[in-house]
């Protein structure tokens, strides 16, 4: 079979599972009483990302092949999603927090260091191939987004969407994805003979990437940017619902299926993936960074600003500038530190850049974003205020998010550097 073609069902399978639940898990969460702890069921994905990719990528790196680890990671997340479902199922609505969260945790922990995993069994795939990444490896990406988008449109159309069966479709592609794993070309374990410190065996000298200066910009500016990555996947199903309780939108496309129309938000991923190479050699990483973040900006507004009736078209505008904000910092940063990493650290390295974005970031601007959400949106909602303030509510909470992408936007306009001599510089 041929290898592209190969890649391309791996990356589907792969984002399919995260797509079954990211984009709406938030709704049934708030339907069964704990809208006010939505945050901390994306934030845990910061919090397992702070260290589990860094050290799944060093047990690649150092003393398992690649797509073993991929494999083993996806069928223990499978079975813990899976056992999280069964539990949500048959508590009903007298879910208990406490264990629906372990559960739930155990599932994201191991799940979270396949994204970067699978980037290096394809990476490394093509390389040993002779195709250059930059190129072949976008293309084989967009169907990652296909399957997420493919994931949320079932969930919606069978009316999974309020219900803990979401968790049940990603736990099943999850054990697919373990059994397919095995079929990837074996990726080296990096044996060279030298003597090695300890920290160089445990692959931790990939954090001495942060001793280059711009390396060490690069990744502090990860993280203050991966602050954006779980508001709107955490908030943008619940906010776009909330709309329900006032007449007018009652009937709308939007209230009665919100995660279609916020699945244009990965329709617009398919293209802007495919627009990366172009962007980065032409414009550089920082002026492509810079585009993410003004993307966020724009993302966040244009929530803020529309409505499921006579505004749909500024949530459309939302969804088709999420394109731009998340694969134009997330697939290019992964690019750009796939080149400027030495083949032996490379796993390590991208596990420490999903840490820095999906890990750190992720989970404190998602806490922070829950406390925001829950002074003006859940807490009002819980005294009893009408639809319509807590529609304002959200607004302000949007505006408050925007504000914030555009200082990060001119920090990093002032203070990063743009390298000079490869093609993602």
């Amino acid at each position: 079979m041929n290898l592209k073609f190969r890649l391309t069902i791996l990356n589907f399978i792969e984002f399919a599972v995260w797509g079954a639940y990211l984009t709406s898990m938030g709704t049934y969460l708030a339907g069964v009483g704990l809208g006010e702890n939505i945050g901390w069921f994306y934030s845990v994905q910061g919090i397992v990302s702070i260290f589990m990719p860094a050290l799944m990528g060093i047990l690649a790196d150092r003393w398992m092949e690649g797509q073993r680890v991929l494999s083993l990671c996806h069928a223990l997340a499978g079975i813990f999603m899976i056992s999280a479902s069964a539990y949500a199922y048959n508590a009903g609505q007298e879910v208990n927090f406490a264990i629906l969260f372990s559960l739930y945790t155990l599932s994201v922990a191991f799940f979270m260091p396949t994204i970067a995993l699978s980037y290096s069994v394809a990476y490394s795939a093509l390389e040993k191939a002779g195709l250059d990444t930059v190129k072949a490896f976008p293309p084989i990406r967009v169907w990652g987004t296909v399957g997420f988008i493919v994931t949320m449109w079932v969930v919606d159309l069978t009316g999974l969407q309020p219900t803990p069966g979401q968790w049940m479709v990603s736990g099943c592609l999850s054990l697919l994805m373990a059994a397919y794993s095995l079929t990837m070309p074996r990726m080296p374990i990096v044996k060279d003979g030298t003597k090695k410190s300890l920290a160089e065996a445990l692959g931790l000298n990939a954090f001495k990437l942060f001793l280059n200066p711009r390396m060490a910009m690069f990744f502090i500016f990860a993280m203050l940017l991966g602050f954006c990555l779980q508001i709107s996947n955490g908030y943008a199903n619940p906010f776009i619902t909330s709309f329900g309780a006032i007449g007018e939108y009652q009937n709308t496309f939007g209230v009665q299926h919100a995660n279609i129309l916020i699945s244009l938000s990965q329709m617009s991923e398919t293209l802007c993936i495919l627009l990366i190479p172009f962007f980065l050699s032409r414009f550089g990483i920082k002026n492509v960074v810079l585009m993410a973040l003004v993307g966020w900006v724009l993302r966040f507004a244009f929530f803020g600003l529309g409505d499921p009736g006579s505004g749909v078209w500024l949530f459309i505008l939302s969804m088709i500038v999420y394109g731009v904000a998340f694969d134009f910092f997330n697939i290019s940063g992964s690019l750009f530190v796939n080149q400027e990493t030495d083949e032996s650290i490379r796993s390590s390295a991208q596990g420490l850049f999903m840490m820095m974005t999906n890990g750190l970031g992720a989970f404190i601007g998602t806490l922070v974003a829950q406390a925001v959400i829950n002074n003006y949106v859940f807490i009002p909602q819980r005294a009893g205020v009408s639809g319509e303030e807590i529609i304002q509510g959200w607004q302000t909470c949007w505006y408050i998010f925007a504000a914030y992408a555009l200082v990060v936007a001119i920090l990093f306009a002032l203070l990063f550097k743009n390298p000079q001599n490869h093609e993602t510089r």
